[in-house]
């Protein structure tokens, strides 16, 4: 590796010489009726843009710990690219984007949404041809993370599963999730709390489970592995120290970053040692073990801004891109930070979301975001939510809201399960979830046909109505979805509703009691709380 201080000097003015000879700015009008999506998939609930909407986003260093995209769509047919990160501004009918590094892309690719997003696709972000994992599509999921949080074990471990198929639920993927490991870097079972994890993993095989663990690029600082990381120069290094002569040992060197699990060194990614080094670690646990796949968590493109030293010189989003990558070598995966991997096999989860019904009412629209971004192969965070605080009290549970969350999941490409509805729901409404989990792998042969149409044409699996159906004036329905062409999923996201109204476009509409209803209208159906609505096209 270089001198650092050498490559220190080498990074400021690279950087500094990119931003003058890169920079570039965009200025037009929001045409009327126009309306505008993408840029970060957590705003997808905030989205479409207009001409009356005032917000700015800025993608350097930021992904709002989801994904997020350099692209804005129009349903007037236009799009905005750049290849590095760009801030947007709608302000009261103006639209300006600016990029410190890269050239910005704008122009008309046709009429509407539709025309715009294949055009992004073909010439931006097209799909490579494979898929993630099949059982991520055609079986329900389970995380360990809301039943066992910090305390992931061996016994415990069992217990849900075997929980799962005494309750009557497919076997899937089964995630274990953070503190299963000996610590931060150290990618071996915690002998205090996995007695034999092989043994384990074969009796999750031989039950019927595909099984991910959970990983991270961050290092504890003060282990053996942390001295060898610094040592062999695989850690990413902090600014002032590494300027100052006095700060010799390369161990005082590494930036410590803060994140939610305290504040540890971090993988430098950008070094081909580094990558080489983590990747021998996942291979182990998988040639030791029989691990089939894993979580990769954190990545966020903020854990790298503060001017943090790599071994290459790149920018903060794209450190969240190497850590994609290690991915594409793991067809079972998970990500929830990612910047410009559409197109690509990911498994892309929506970030965490709290046991609430506003929350809720973002699924869709999020998950709709995540589509326009082209990231095709979704899953909507944890039924019931994926923040544990709200699990610890029982009496704070909202049954009706879980039952609800797993029907949202039911006909979305993934449904993942983490708090376990046997135990915190009554038996009615534990029956309901079941019947959700029952209907996804029902479904199960028909995500994996569009998943497989995704990766060859880049169609998303969930599509907004106005991306289905362009021109017919569906830009702001947020809470009904287009499953493929076929399928419009209507779910129940509001507190005691037990009707809701459907916009059906024009044609016959069988719905999911078997009723043909005529299209070309919008209607309201009843909704009880063990209903979810849903209408397949029959002509």
């Amino acid at each position: 590796m270089k001198s650092t201080a050498i490559t220190f000097g080498l990074l400021i003015w690279s950087t500094v010489g990119l931003f003058s000879q890169n920079a570039d700015t965009l200025d037009i009008d929001i045409a009327k009726g126009e309306y505008w999506w993408g840029g970060l998939s957590t705003e997808g609930h905030n989205t479409p843009y207009d001409s009356h909407s005032k917000v700015t986003h800025d993608l350097w260093a930021n992904n709002e710990g989801n994904q997020a995209q350099p692209l804005l769509l129009s349903n007037k047919g236009r799009y905005v690219w750049s290849e590095g990160p760009i801030q947007y501004a709608f302000d009261n009918g103006h639209l300006q984007v600016t990029s410190k590094s890269d050239k910005i892309i704008f122009g008309e690719a046709g009429k509407n949404l539709r025309d715009a997003y294949q055009y992004a696709v073909k010439h931006f972000f097209p799909p490579n041809g494979e898929i993630p994992e099949e059982k991520l599509f055609t079986h329900p999921q389970y995380n360990t993370w809301i039943e066992l949080i910090y305390n992931q074990n061996e016994e415990d471990i069992l217990k849900y599963a075997q929980g799962i198929i005494d309750n009557g639920y497919p076997p899937g993927v089964l995630m274990i999730d953070d503190n299963w490991q000996e610590n931060y870097g150290v990618w071996e079972f915690s002998p205090r709390r996995f007695k034999d994890p092989k043994a384990m993993i074969k009796k999750l095989h031989d039950m019927g489970f595909q099984v991910m663990l959970w990983v991270c690029p961050f290092i504890s600082p003060d282990s053996e592995v942390f001295r060898y990381l610094a040592k062999e120069g695989m850690l990413l290094l902090d600014p002032q120290k590494t300027q100052d002569v006095l700060w010799a040992n390369t161990q005082e060197k590494a930036a410590i970053v803060r994140w939610w699990n305290g504040a540890s060194a971090c993988l430098d990614l950008s070094n081909p040692k580094a990558k080489k080094w983590f990747k021998e670690q996942l291979d182990h646990l998988v040639d030791e073990y029989g691990v089939d796949g894993f979580k990769f968590d954190a990545g966020d493109a903020h854990f790298y801004d503060n001017g943090v030293i790599s071994y290459e010189e790149v920018l903060p989003n794209e450190h969240t891109a190497l850590f994609a990558e290690i991915g594409l070598d793991y067809p079972l995966n998970e990500y929830r930070a990612s910047w410009k991997m559409a197109g690509l096999p990911l498994a892309q989860r929506l970030r965490d979301k709290g046991h609430n019904w506003t929350d809720l009412q973002k699924l869709i629209p999020d998950q709709m975001g995540q589509s326009l971004m082209g990231y095709a192969y979704t899953c909507p965070d944890m039924i019931g939510g994926g923040e544990y605080g709200t699990f610890i009290n029982l009496t704070s549970i909202d049954e009706e809201l879980v039952v609800r969350s797993a029907q949202v999941h039911a006909l979305m490409p993934m449904m993942q399960f983490s708090v376990a509805p046997w135990r915190v729901l009554s038996k009615e409404n534990a029956t309901y979830c079941l019947e959700a989990a029952k209907l996804h792998a029902e479904k199960g042969p028909y995500f994996l046909e569009l998943a497989k149409q995704a990766s060859k044409t880049g169609e998303p699996i969930v599509k907004p109505m106005a991306l289905a159906y362009p021109d017919h004036g569906y830009e702001m329905i947020k809470d009904q979805f287009v499953l493929g062409d076929d399928i419009i999923v209507a779910p129940v996201v509001t507190k005691g509703a037990y009707k809701r109204k459907v916009v059906l476009p024009k044609g016959k509409w069988k719905d999911d009691t078997g009723k043909i209803v005529s299209g070309n209208k919008t209607i309201e159906v009843d909704a009880p709380l063990g209903r979810l609505p849903f209408y397949t096209k029959v002509d």
